[in-house]
């Protein structure tokens, strides 16, 4: 993971508990990382947050966000490839509430001024299985059969700084307090 600061939502529970022994299995280095996950900031649609903002500072451009969005009831598409790569992915909608809760941080991080690097990709709400390594077809294949079908519960953010270039630190996390409209 390059330097950086990323907001994501864990997941949690036994869908979490599956894609985690997946990672293990096709990326360990991968899921030495992070715990399965959503990336809300820092990969596309916004890029990585600078390592020199204060999570002081972040947390407090947040805070609003995370109270006024209740938890999410997700689901998972079948998985796909990303981009002709050896990357696979878990997507979700796309236009659903993931997408309001990343455009909602985004722009309070924008508001306040943080700086972030420039997103590669549009924002595509994903979970990844397979990411650092180059998997021959087999796995590939493999990875592209599996189903996650169960629904799955986000109802907190947290903040990693990555601090080398295996490793991350979480800085905070802070639950989603909204009601459900």
């Amino acid at each position: 993971m390059k330097p950086g600061i990323v907001v994501i939502a864990a997941l949690t529970g036994s869908v979490a508990d599956r894609i985690h022994s997946v990672q293990e299995r096709y990326d360990p280095r991968m899921a030495a990382e992070l715990p399965p996950h959503l990336t809300l900031i820092g990969s596309s649609g916004m890029g990585p947050i600078s390592v020199r903002t204060s999570a002081e500072l972040l947390r407090e451009a947040l805070i609003p966000v995370a109270q006024s969005v209740a938890p999410l009831t997700l689901r998972f598409d079948p998985p796909m490839q990303f981009m002709q790569s050896d990357v696979v992915v878990l997507p979700t909608d796309a236009n659903g509430p993931v997408r309001a809760l990343h455009e909602a941080m985004a722009d309070r991080i924008r508001a306040a001024r943080i700086v972030t690097e420039r997103p590669r990709f549009t924002f595509t709400p994903h979970c990844t299985l397979n990411f650092y390594r180059e998997l021959p077809s087999r796995a590939v294949r493999e990875l592209l059969a599996m189903r996650f079908e169960e629904p799955v519960v986000v109802d907190a953010i947290q903040v990693y700084r990555a601090t080398r270039p295996i490793g991350t630190e979480r800085l905070f996390a802070l639950p989603l307090l909204g009601t459900v409209a």
